[in-house]
C-alpha cells in the first residue's frame, strides 16, 4: 500500500462517523433502559456510592441480533466494519482526543467538592489531559467510565464478528480463525456475563478519566485486540492437533486465573466473610485479601490476563510477531501497571501492605520476584 492510498484510507469518513455515532447512541438508549442489575459501587473518600447498571449482556446480545435483522434485509452489511477498519480507527482516534479535551475543558470549571467530581489539577496541561481530572464524570446521567470501557468491550466483539463475516465470504475460514474467534467471543461474553465486578477494579475506582482510559478503552481495545482476526484473513496457518490442544490448555488456564482472582477480589469486597476455596479467607490489617489466588502472588489476575492474550494469539502461529502485538504490549503495560499499584497501595496502607509484602512476596508469577 503507498503513502497516498494509505492516507486515503486512514482519512475519516460519513459513513466512519454514521458508524460510530449510531453505535453510541445505542448504547446510550440500551444502557438506560434495558433491564440489569443495579450494582452499587465501592465507596468513595466522601462516602458517596454510585450505582451501576449492569446491563451490557442483553444490550450486546440485542445489537447483534439487529445487525443480524438489519443484514438480512440489506440494510447494512455485516462486512462494514472490517471493509473499512483504518477509516474507522481514525475516526474513533479523533473522537477520543476531542471528547478528551472537552473533559478537561469541563473538569476545569467545574466546582464540584464530590470525590467522583472534584476536578484534581496539577497545573501541567499534558498530564491532567492524559492522566484526566475528574474521577467520574457524567454526561445526560450516564457515567462516561463505565460507559466506554463497555463501548471497547462491545467494539472488540463487533469487530472480530465482522473479520469473521469477511473470511467466510472470502472462503479462507479455516480452524486457526475458528480457535481465535471461539476464544475472544468467550472471553467478551464472559466479562458481560461478570460484568459487575469490573465495578471494583481500579480503572473505575481510582484512576481519573482522561486520554490514556478514553483512548485505552475506546481505540486500543477494539483495535490492537483484534489485529490476530485482521492478520488471519491473510495469512493461512496450518495447525496441527497438538497445537490446538496445547493453545486450548493456555486459555484455559488463563481464564481460571484470570476469572477466579477477579472473583475472590470481588467477592471479598462485597462480603469479607465470605468462604475463598472453602475456608474462612486470610487478612492482613482487615484490607488485604491473602487467601485463594491473592495468597500465591500480589497480581495473580494480571498472570491470568497475560495467558489468556497469548491464547488469543496462537492460533496464528509463530511464522510472524505481528499477531503477538497484543500480548507482548500488555506485558509491558501491565509490569507498568504493577509498579504504579505497587507505589499507591505502599502509600495507601503504609505499614498493613510492607506486611503483606513479607506475606505475599511475588509479583505477578508466583516464586518469581
Amino acid at each position: 500500500m503507498d503513502l497516498g492510498l494509505l492516507l486515503h484510507t486512514l482519512t475519516p469518513s460519513w459513513n466512519s462517523v454514521a458508524i460510530l455515532a449510531a453505535f453510541f447512541v445505542y448504547l446510550a438508549i440500551a444502557g438506560s433502559i434495558l433491564p440489569g442489575k443495579i450494582v452499587p459501587g465501592v465507596t468513595l473518600q466522601d462516602n458517596t456510592r454510585l450505582s451501576y447498571r449492569c446491563n451490557g449482556l442483553v444490550s450486546l446480545l440485542l445489537l447483534i441480533a439487529l445487525i443480524g435483522v438489519a443484514a438480512k434485509i440489506n440494510v447494512l452489511s455485516l462486512t462494514a466494519i472490517s471493509d473499512r477498519g483504518l477509516d474507522l480507527l481514525s475516526t474513533t482516534f479523533l473522537f477520543s482526543v476531542l471528547v478528551t479535551l472537552l473533559l478537561y475543558a469541563s473538569g476545569r470549571t467545574s466546582r464540584s467538592q464530590s470525590s467522583s467530581l472534584k476536578p484534581h489539577i496539577t497545573g501541567n496541561l499534558i498530564h491532567d489531559w492524559w492522566f484526566g481530572i475528574q474521577l467520574n464524570p457524567h454526561f445526560l446521567g450516564i457515567d462516561l467510565k463505565f460507559f466506554f470501557v463497555r463501548a471497547g468491550m462491545m467494539g472488540w466483539l463487533l469487530i472480530n464478528l465482522s473479520v469473521l463475516a469477511r473470511s467466510i465470504e472470502d472462503g479462507t475460514l479455516d480452524r486457526s480463525m475458528i480457535l481465535f474467534q471461539l476464544f475472544s467471543t468467550f472471553y467478551i461474553l464472559d466479562y458481560f456475563v461478570h460484568e459487575e465486578y469490573m465495578t471494583s477494579t481500579w480503572d473505575i475506582i481510582a484512576e481519573r478519566l482522561g486520554f490514556m482510559l478514553v483512548f485505552g478503552d475506546l481505540v486500543w481495545i477494539p483495535f490492537t485486540f483484534s489485529i490476530q482476526g485482521w492478520w488471519l484473513l491473510h495469512n493461512k496457518v496450518e495447525l496441527t492437533t497438538a497445537a490446538v490442544i496445547a493453545n486450548c490448555f493456555v486459555f484455559i488456564m488463563g481464564y481460571l486465573v484470570f476469572r477466579g482472582a477477579n472473583k475472590q477480589k470481588h467477592v471479598f469486597k462485597k462480603n469479607p466473610k465470605a468462604l475463598i476455596w472453602g475456608r474462612p479467607p486470610k487478612v492482613i490489617g482487615g484490607k488485604l485479601l491473602v487467601s485463594g489466588y491473592w495468597g500465591i502472588a500480589r497480581h495473580c489476575n494480571y498472570l491470568g490476563d497475560l495467558l489468556l492474550a497469548f491464547s488469543f494469539s496462537l492460533p496464528c502461529g509463530i511464522s510472524s510477531p505481528v499477531p503477538y502485538f497484543y500480548p507482548i504490549y500488555l506485558l509491558i503495560l501491565l509490569i507498568w501497571r504493577e509498579r504504579r499499584d505497587e507505589a499507591r497501595c505502599a502509600e495507601k496502607y503504609r505499614e498493613i501492605w510492607a506486611e503483606y509484602r513479607q506475606v505475599v512476596p511475588w509479583r505477578i508469577l508466583p516464586y518469581v520476584y
